[in-house]
């Protein structure tokens, strides 16, 4: 079954890898029907696992191939992998501000009235499925780029890094059903709406599999625009998040223990 998986065409690889990560946010997502309250030491260890899961995999499986590719390309490596890195974090920066902006122009208030409590949810929801975008996109790209041959350039480092992304997705699924949960949506509903945030990575997987296919110059460009785009939720969502925990070296630990982990299974694998 592995080996037939393994044989199929990169694009198709790439759309059953993100299945799988949207996959993953369901089953997070699922958790409602179970708890009426997430443990929140064991969802902030997952979060700082995660972070160091997705460190790992943006060097080893996006940057690296990335800087392989330019020098095949005879680019100029630094600069390109400088542009994709730093403009895939900018555009999630962007995205924070603008937000931002919306929560200044719209303020929360103590007293909600259902239909802002239907705002807040649909705030929460679109956070958390714009920054699937570029995590869906990665594992296309990653896959895309197996095409092309170049060294750090894997099957299994691809499928490795859907494995990390996987990973992250888990909490992130919880983190919308539960709250939904909360405003008095149906267990169904909050299910439902959960595992919706993450519809998005199998389309921007396709997306980005064509894309690093058929336009070859782009290929270090998006492999460093993804890898940019994931550092900047680590730093911004995944690590911070985990670190309001009262046990904060614990959570750190977890981070250590997701990129040895995601680091020993590139370098084996890869």
């Amino acid at each position: 079954m592995i080996n037939k998986i393994l044989s199929l065409d990169p694009i198709i690889q790439a759309l059953i890898a993100t299945i799988f990560t949207w996959s993953i946010t369901a089953l997070g997502a699922a958790l409602v029907y179970f708890f009426k309250k997430i443990n929140k030491t064991l969802m902030d260890g997952m979060l700082g696992f995660a972070g160091g899961v997705m460190i790992a995999a943006s060097f080893f499986s996006l940057i690296s191939p990335a800087i392989d590719m330019a020098n095949s390309l005879n680019l100029i490596p630094w600069l390109v992998v400088f542009i994709g890195f730093f403009f895939g974090g900018v555009l999630l920066f962007i995205g924070d501000k603008v937000y931002d902006i919306y929560l200044k122009r719209n303020p929360r208030r103590d007293n909600l009235t259902p239909h802002e409590n239907m705002k807040r949810c649909f705030m929460l929801i679109s956070s958390i499925t714009l920054h699937n975008i570029p995590e869906g996109m990665a594992v296309g790209v990653a896959f895309g780029s197996v095409v092309y041959g170049i060294e750090g350039a894997t099957l299994a480092a691809a499928w490795t890094l859907a494995l990390g992304i996987g990973l992250q997705n888990f909490p992130e699924g919880t983190a919308v059903s539960m709250p939904l949960r909360r405003e008095g949506f149906s267990l169904n509903k909050s299910f439902f709406l959960g595992q919706l945030s993450g519809i998005v990575e199998p389309i921007a997987g396709v997306i980005g599999a064509i894309l690093v296919i058929k336009v070859r110059f782009l290929l270090p460009f998006l492999l460093s625009f993804a890898a940019g785009a994931m550092i900047y939720v680590v730093v911004e969502e995944l690590i911070p998040e985990s670190q309001t925990n009262k046990k904060k070296d614990l959570m750190a630990l977890f981070t250590l223990i997701g990129f040895s982990v995601m680091m020993i299974l590139d370098i084996a694998l890869g």
